[in-house]
C-alpha cells in the first residue's frame, strides 16, 4: 500500500520531535539561553533568552506601574487581564517588536487602554516579561502578605515636596484609603490614576485622558482625543467621535498635547522604589 505523502511527513516530523524531546530530557539543565522552541506545552515550551538583567530590571518597574494591575505582578493575570507568561504572542516576541504595537495601540474591544511608552520602555518591559523561567520558579509567586512596607512618615515628607503643589492629605486626599481599602490599588491609582478607570475600582479615575491641538499648514486648528503620538504620526478622535490622523514630516502638522496627568507622568521615571513604598504607607494612613 501506498503511503500518502503528507502522512509519511508527518511521521518524519512527529518522529523528530520525539527524538529531540528525549534528547533534551537527557541532557542537564541548560545554563543562561536555554533550548527554546515550543514543544506542545511540555516542559521547555517557554523560551528561555539570555536576559539583560538591567533591562529587566527596568522593565519590572514599567510593568508594575502599567501592566501589574491587570496581568498581575507576576505576569500570570490580574484584575481583568489574562495570563501573558503563555501568551502566544509574548513567545513569540523577541525584544518588543511583538508586544509594543499591543501596548502603544491598546485593545479597547477587551477593555486594555493604550499606553504611550517609549520604545526603549517597551524593551524593557519585554526584557522583564522574557526573564521569568518555565514551570514557574521565579520568586514572583510568592506573594508578599503585604505591600505596605514602607515609612509613613518618610511618605508623607515625599509627599509635601513633590505632590503638594495639587494634592493635600486633609482635602482632597482625605479618606482616601477608607474608599480603596486595598492598597495595591490605592498605589497603582496614586503612580497613574488613569491606569484604573474602568477597571473595577472603588474609586474609578476621574482624570480626563490626553488631548491634542494638530495645527494644520493651512493654520487649520483640529483638537480631540488623543490616541496616537510618535514620530512619524498622529490620531486624534474629535469631540463629534470623528477619528483624524495624520502623517508627521519635518515637524508638520504641529501637535500640541494637554495632558491632565503630565504631572504624574514626568515623576513616574523619578521614583525610587523607597519613595513609592514610603508614599503608599502614607496614604494608607489617610482614613
Amino acid at each position: 500500500m501506498t503511503v500518502p505523502l503528507r502522512t509519511h511527513l508527518f511521521s518524519i516530523v512527529a518522529l523528530a520531535a520525539f527524538a529531540s524531546a528525549v534528547a533534551m530530557a537527557q541532557q542537564p539543565p541548560a545554563q543562561g539561553r536555554g533550548g527554546g522552541g515550543r514543544i506542545g506545552g511540555a516542559v521547555g515550551a517557554y523560551p528561555q533568552r539570555q536576559s539583560d538583567s538591567a533591562a529587566a530590571e527596568r522593565g519590572r518597574a514599567v510593568y508594575g506601574t502599567y501592566c501589574s494591575f491587570c496581568h498581575g505582578q507576576d505576569t500570570r493575570g490580574g484584575d481583568g487581564g489574562p495570563s501573558l507568561l503563555r501568551s502566544q504572542l509574548v513567545l513569540d516576541d523577541q525584544s518588543g517588536e511583538l508586544v509594543g504595537p499591543v501596548v502603544l495601540n491598546g485593545r479597547t474591544d477587551r477593555g486594555m487602554p493604550r499606553f504611550m511608552l517609549t520604545p526603549d520602555q517597551i524593551a524593557d518591559v519585554a526584557a522583564f516579561l522574557h526573564s521569568f523561567r518555565v514551570n514557574g520558579y521565579d520568586q514572583a509567586r510568592n506573594t508578599p502578605p503585604t505591600i505596605v512596607v514602607g515609612d509613613a512618615k518618610a511618605g508623607e515628607a515625599y509627599f509635601k515636596s513633590n505632590c503638594g503643589t495639587c494634592h493635600t492629605g486633609n482635602r482632597d486626599l482625605r479618606g482616601i484609603a477608607t474608599r480603596i481599602a486595598n492598597p495595591r490599588t490605592l498605589q497603582q491609582l496614586w503612580l497613574m490614576p488613569d491606569s484604573v478607570s474602568g477597571r473595577g475600582s472603588p474609586t474609578p479615575s476621574n482624570a480626563k485622558p490626553p488631548r491634542a491641538v494638530v495645527t494644520l499648514a493651512s493654520g487649520q486648528k483640529i483638537e480631540g482625543e488623543l490616541e496616537r503620538l510618535d514620530d512619524f504620526s498622529v490620531a486624534v478622535r474629535t469631540d463629534e467621535g470623528a477619528r483624524r490622523s495624520w502623517t508627521i514630516a519635518n515637524g508638520k502638522p504641529k501637535v500640541d498635547v494637554i495632558d491632565p496627568l503630565r504631572a504624574h507622568r514626568e515623576l513616574l521615571p523619578t521614583y525610587a522604589d523607597a519613595d513609592i513604598h514610603n508614599v503608599t504607607a502614607y496614604l494608607v494612613t489617610l482614613k
